[in-house]
Protein backbone atom coordinates (compact mmCIF):
# COMPACT_ATOMS: atom_id res chain seq x y z
CA UNK A 1 0.00 0.00 0.00
CA UNK A 2 1.37 3.39 -0.96
CA UNK A 3 1.49 6.23 1.55
CA UNK A 4 -1.27 8.28 -0.08
CA UNK A 5 -3.60 5.27 -0.29
CA UNK A 6 -3.62 4.69 3.48
CA UNK A 7 -6.97 5.58 5.02
CA UNK A 8 -8.61 6.46 8.31
CA UNK A 9 -11.90 7.63 9.78
CA UNK A 10 -12.31 11.39 10.08
CA UNK A 11 -15.42 13.39 10.94
CA UNK A 12 -14.66 16.86 9.63
CA UNK A 13 -12.23 18.95 7.61
CA UNK A 14 -12.48 22.59 8.63
CA UNK A 15 -10.94 25.22 6.36
CA UNK A 16 -9.80 28.76 7.21
CA UNK A 17 -9.28 28.05 10.90
CA UNK A 18 -7.48 30.77 12.88
CA UNK A 19 -7.33 29.17 16.34
CA UNK A 20 -5.51 25.86 15.83
CA UNK A 21 -1.95 26.96 15.25
CA UNK A 22 -0.30 29.88 13.43
CA UNK A 23 -1.78 31.53 10.36
CA UNK A 24 -4.68 30.27 8.25
CA UNK A 25 -5.08 26.52 8.67
CA UNK A 26 -7.03 23.50 7.56
CA UNK A 27 -7.98 21.26 10.48
CA UNK A 28 -8.49 17.53 9.93
CA UNK A 29 -10.53 15.91 12.73
CA UNK A 30 -9.73 12.25 13.47
CA UNK A 31 -12.47 10.07 14.95
CA UNK A 32 -11.78 8.18 18.16
CA UNK A 33 -10.41 9.28 21.54
CA UNK A 34 -9.25 7.37 24.65
CA UNK A 35 -10.53 10.20 26.88
CA UNK A 36 -14.21 10.87 27.58
CA UNK A 37 -14.07 14.47 28.82
CA UNK A 38 -17.49 15.49 30.13
CA UNK A 39 -17.21 18.98 28.58
CA UNK A 40 -15.91 17.85 25.17
CA UNK A 41 -17.22 20.01 22.32
CA UNK A 42 -16.82 17.11 19.88
CA UNK A 43 -18.56 14.14 21.57
CA UNK A 44 -18.92 12.50 18.16
CA UNK A 45 -15.14 12.11 18.23
CA UNK A 46 -15.14 9.68 21.18
CA UNK A 47 -16.05 6.61 19.10
CA UNK A 48 -13.89 5.32 16.25
CA UNK A 49 -17.01 4.08 14.44
CA UNK A 50 -19.21 5.85 11.93
CA UNK A 51 -22.25 7.15 13.86
CA UNK A 52 -25.75 8.35 12.99
CA UNK A 53 -26.98 11.52 14.70
CA UNK A 54 -30.67 12.42 15.12
CA UNK A 55 -31.90 16.04 15.04
CA UNK A 56 -35.24 16.22 16.86
CA UNK A 57 -35.95 19.68 15.46
CA UNK A 58 -36.05 18.29 11.91
CA UNK A 59 -37.81 15.01 12.70
CA UNK A 60 -41.36 14.64 11.36
CA UNK A 61 -42.12 11.60 13.51
CA UNK A 62 -42.76 9.36 10.51
CA UNK A 63 -40.55 6.52 11.83
CA UNK A 64 -39.27 5.74 8.33
CA UNK A 65 -35.83 5.19 9.83
CA UNK A 66 -37.19 2.59 12.26
CA UNK A 67 -38.93 0.72 9.44
CA UNK A 68 -36.06 0.79 6.94
CA UNK A 69 -33.02 -0.01 9.13
CA UNK A 70 -31.80 -3.45 7.94
CA UNK A 71 -30.03 -4.05 11.28
CA UNK A 72 -33.04 -3.13 13.46
CA UNK A 73 -30.69 -0.71 15.24
CA UNK A 74 -33.24 2.11 15.45
CA UNK A 75 -36.18 2.35 17.82
CA UNK A 76 -38.61 5.06 18.89
CA UNK A 77 -39.09 5.67 22.61
CA UNK A 78 -41.31 8.40 24.04
CA UNK A 79 -41.02 10.48 20.89
CA UNK A 80 -37.24 10.08 20.63
CA UNK A 81 -35.33 8.17 17.96
CA UNK A 82 -32.80 5.89 19.65
CA UNK A 83 -29.90 4.55 17.60
CA UNK A 84 -27.92 1.59 18.91
CA UNK A 85 -24.47 2.41 17.56
CA UNK A 86 -23.15 -1.03 18.54
CA UNK A 87 -25.77 -2.68 16.34
CA UNK A 88 -25.63 -0.07 13.56
CA UNK A 89 -23.64 -1.24 10.52
CA UNK A 90 -23.16 2.28 9.15
CA UNK A 91 -25.01 1.52 5.91
CA UNK A 92 -26.76 4.93 6.06
CA UNK A 93 -30.05 3.56 4.70
CA UNK A 94 -31.84 5.57 7.39
CA UNK A 95 -30.05 8.77 6.39
CA UNK A 96 -30.94 8.51 2.71
CA UNK A 97 -34.57 7.52 3.40
CA UNK A 98 -35.37 10.21 6.01
CA UNK A 99 -37.84 12.70 4.43
CA UNK A 100 -37.05 15.43 6.97
CA UNK A 101 -33.26 15.10 6.74
CA UNK A 102 -33.25 14.60 10.51
CA UNK A 103 -30.45 12.03 10.41
CA UNK A 104 -26.84 12.63 9.47
CA UNK A 105 -23.64 10.62 9.39
CA UNK A 106 -20.62 11.43 11.53
CA UNK A 107 -17.45 9.78 10.31
CA UNK A 108 -16.11 8.96 6.88
CA UNK A 109 -13.18 6.90 5.66
CA UNK A 110 -10.77 8.98 3.60
CA UNK A 111 -7.36 8.28 2.14
CA UNK A 112 -4.28 10.41 2.66
CA UNK A 113 -4.51 11.38 -1.01
CA UNK A 114 -8.10 12.57 -0.67
CA UNK A 115 -7.24 14.69 2.36
CA UNK A 116 -4.18 16.14 0.64
CA UNK A 117 -6.34 17.21 -2.31
CA UNK A 118 -8.55 19.23 0.04
CA UNK A 119 -5.65 20.70 2.02
CA UNK A 120 -3.73 21.75 -1.08
CA UNK A 121 -6.65 23.89 -2.25
CA UNK A 122 -5.52 26.50 0.28
CA UNK A 123 -1.74 26.20 0.00
CA UNK A 124 -1.45 29.83 -1.16
CA UNK A 125 -3.20 30.96 2.04
CA UNK A 126 -0.81 28.89 4.16
CA UNK A 127 2.19 30.47 2.48
CA UNK A 128 0.88 34.03 2.77
CA UNK A 129 -0.17 33.72 6.43
CA UNK A 130 2.43 31.31 7.82
CA UNK A 131 -0.30 28.71 8.27
CA UNK A 132 -0.65 25.05 7.45
CA UNK A 133 -2.56 21.91 8.43
CA UNK A 134 -3.52 20.81 11.94
CA UNK A 135 -4.55 17.27 12.84
CA UNK A 136 -7.12 17.23 15.63
CA UNK A 137 -9.81 14.97 16.96
CA UNK A 138 -10.59 12.92 18.79
CA UNK A 139 -7.02 11.84 19.33
CA UNK A 140 -4.58 11.67 16.43
CA UNK A 141 -2.27 9.32 18.36
CA UNK A 142 -4.91 6.57 18.21
CA UNK A 143 -4.22 6.30 14.46
CA UNK A 144 -0.40 6.33 14.22
CA UNK A 145 0.09 4.74 10.78
CA UNK A 146 -2.51 6.97 9.13
CA UNK A 147 -1.29 10.08 10.96
CA UNK A 148 2.38 9.50 10.09
CA UNK A 149 1.55 8.99 6.40
CA UNK A 150 -0.49 12.18 6.30
CA UNK A 151 2.03 14.26 8.25
CA UNK A 152 4.96 12.99 6.22
CA UNK A 153 3.13 13.73 2.96
CA UNK A 154 2.34 17.26 4.12
CA UNK A 155 5.94 17.92 5.11
CA UNK A 156 7.17 16.71 1.73
CA UNK A 157 4.97 19.44 0.25
CA UNK A 158 6.56 21.98 2.63
CA UNK A 159 3.32 22.54 4.55
CA UNK A 160 3.55 23.42 8.25
CA UNK A 161 2.09 20.63 10.41
CA UNK A 162 0.52 20.79 13.85
CA UNK A 163 -1.18 18.23 16.10
CA UNK A 164 -3.80 18.90 18.76
CA UNK A 165 -3.30 16.09 21.26
CA UNK A 166 -4.22 14.84 24.71
CA UNK A 167 -0.78 13.23 24.90
CA UNK A 168 -2.35 9.96 26.02
CA UNK A 169 -0.38 7.32 24.11
CA UNK A 170 2.47 4.89 24.62
CA UNK A 171 5.80 6.77 24.50
CA UNK A 172 6.94 4.97 21.35
CA UNK A 173 3.76 6.00 19.52
CA UNK A 174 3.99 9.55 20.84
CA UNK A 175 7.59 9.84 19.60
CA UNK A 176 6.88 8.23 16.25
CA UNK A 177 3.94 10.45 15.32
CA UNK A 178 5.15 13.74 16.77
CA UNK A 179 8.45 13.42 14.89
CA UNK A 180 6.54 14.73 11.85
CA UNK A 181 4.79 17.64 13.59
CA UNK A 182 6.22 21.16 13.56
CA UNK A 183 4.01 22.10 16.53
CA UNK A 184 2.22 20.20 19.30
CA UNK A 185 -0.85 21.82 20.87
CA UNK A 186 -0.78 19.73 24.02
CA UNK A 187 -3.88 19.79 26.24
CA UNK A 188 -3.61 19.32 30.00
CA UNK A 189 -6.95 18.76 31.73
CA UNK A 190 -6.12 18.52 35.44
CA UNK A 191 -3.02 18.56 37.61
CA UNK A 192 -4.41 16.01 40.09
CA UNK A 193 -4.52 12.37 38.99
CA UNK A 194 -7.80 11.45 40.69
CA UNK A 195 -9.57 14.57 39.42
CA UNK A 196 -8.18 13.85 35.97
CA UNK A 197 -9.68 10.36 36.08
CA UNK A 198 -12.97 11.80 37.29
CA UNK A 199 -13.23 14.25 34.40
CA UNK A 200 -11.66 12.31 31.53
CA UNK A 201 -11.78 8.62 32.46
CA UNK A 202 -7.98 8.18 32.40
CA UNK A 203 -4.93 8.95 34.55
CA UNK A 204 -2.74 11.95 33.75
CA UNK A 205 0.53 10.14 34.52
CA UNK A 206 1.30 9.11 30.95
CA UNK A 207 0.18 12.50 29.63
CA UNK A 208 2.47 14.46 31.92
CA UNK A 209 5.39 12.13 31.20
CA UNK A 210 4.98 12.54 27.44
CA UNK A 211 4.86 16.31 27.84
CA UNK A 212 7.99 16.29 29.97
CA UNK A 213 9.86 14.03 27.53
CA UNK A 214 8.68 16.03 24.54
CA UNK A 215 9.92 19.31 26.01
CA UNK A 216 13.22 17.68 27.01
CA UNK A 217 13.58 16.44 23.41
CA UNK A 218 13.17 20.05 22.18
CA UNK A 219 9.82 19.43 20.50
CA UNK A 220 7.84 22.61 19.86
CA UNK A 221 5.12 22.12 22.49
CA UNK A 222 2.44 24.61 23.50
CA UNK A 223 0.62 23.38 26.63
CA UNK A 224 -3.06 24.32 26.56
CA UNK A 225 -5.46 24.27 29.48
CA UNK A 226 -9.24 24.07 28.94
CA UNK A 227 -10.56 25.93 31.99
CA UNK A 228 -13.76 24.20 33.15
CA UNK A 229 -16.12 25.65 35.80
CA UNK A 230 -16.29 23.56 38.95
CA UNK A 231 -13.54 21.24 37.74
CA UNK A 232 -10.18 22.99 37.40
CA UNK A 233 -10.77 26.76 37.58
CA UNK A 234 -9.85 27.72 41.16
CA UNK A 235 -6.67 29.60 42.15
CA UNK A 236 -5.65 26.44 44.03
CA UNK A 237 -5.96 24.52 40.76
CA UNK A 238 -3.79 27.13 39.07
CA UNK A 239 -1.10 26.52 41.70
CA UNK A 240 -1.28 22.78 40.95
CA UNK A 241 -0.98 23.37 37.22
CA UNK A 242 2.01 25.67 37.75
CA UNK A 243 3.74 22.87 39.64
CA UNK A 244 3.08 20.37 36.84
CA UNK A 245 4.26 22.81 34.15
CA UNK A 246 7.45 23.59 36.06
CA UNK A 247 8.09 19.85 36.52
CA UNK A 248 7.72 19.37 32.75
CA UNK A 249 10.02 22.28 31.91
CA UNK A 250 7.24 24.36 30.33
CA UNK A 251 7.42 28.16 30.38
CA UNK A 252 4.04 29.03 28.83
CA UNK A 253 0.43 27.88 28.70
CA UNK A 254 -2.60 28.87 26.65
CA UNK A 255 -5.83 29.16 28.63
CA UNK A 256 -8.97 27.99 26.82
CA UNK A 257 -12.13 29.28 28.57
CA UNK A 258 -15.05 26.85 28.71
CA UNK A 259 -17.78 27.28 26.09
CA UNK A 260 -21.05 25.57 25.17
CA UNK A 261 -20.37 24.97 21.45
CA UNK A 262 -20.94 21.20 21.56
CA UNK A 263 -24.15 21.12 23.58
CA UNK A 264 -26.53 20.22 20.75
CA UNK A 265 -24.35 17.32 19.62
CA UNK A 266 -24.94 15.49 22.90
CA UNK A 267 -28.68 15.62 22.34
CA UNK A 268 -28.27 14.38 18.77
CA UNK A 269 -26.17 11.47 20.02
CA UNK A 270 -28.64 10.64 22.78
CA UNK A 271 -26.05 11.48 25.44
CA UNK A 272 -26.39 13.46 28.64
CA UNK A 273 -24.58 16.81 28.71
CA UNK A 274 -23.18 17.49 32.19
CA UNK A 275 -22.73 21.25 31.69
CA UNK A 276 -26.14 22.18 30.29
CA UNK A 277 -26.81 24.93 32.86
CA UNK A 278 -23.21 26.08 33.30
CA UNK A 279 -22.45 29.50 31.73
CA UNK A 280 -19.46 29.94 29.46
CA UNK A 281 -16.28 31.50 30.83
CA UNK A 282 -14.66 34.61 29.37
CA UNK A 283 -11.20 36.09 29.68
CA UNK A 284 -12.38 38.63 32.25
CA UNK A 285 -13.59 35.75 34.47
CA UNK A 286 -10.10 34.28 34.63
CA UNK A 287 -7.93 37.28 35.59
CA UNK A 288 -7.06 35.93 39.05
CA UNK A 289 -6.53 32.42 37.66
CA UNK A 290 -4.19 33.78 34.96
CA UNK A 291 -2.20 35.87 37.43
CA UNK A 292 -1.23 32.79 39.45
CA UNK A 293 0.69 31.50 36.41
CA UNK A 294 2.24 34.85 35.58
CA UNK A 295 3.47 35.45 39.13
CA UNK A 296 5.05 31.98 39.04
CA UNK A 297 7.02 32.68 35.86
CA UNK A 298 4.66 30.93 33.43
CA UNK A 299 3.49 33.04 30.48
CA UNK A 300 -0.26 32.45 30.50
CA UNK A 301 -2.31 33.85 27.63
CA UNK A 302 -5.63 33.34 25.85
Amino acid sequence: MTEISKSGIIFNIQKFSLHDGPGIRTVVFFKGCPLTCRWCSNPESHSTNVQILWDKEKCTGCKTCVKTCPQNAITEQSGKIIIDNKQCAGCQTCVSSCPGHALKTEGERKTVGEILDICLQDKDFYEESGGGVTLSGGEVLMHPDFAVSLLRSLQKLHIHTAIETTGFAAPEIFDRVTAYADLLLFDIKHWDEEKHKEGTGVSNTLILENMRRGIADKKNILPRLPVIPGYNNTPEDAVGFVRRLHDAGATKVQLLPFHQFGEKKYDMLGKEYSFIDIPALHEENLTEFQQVFIRSGIRAFF
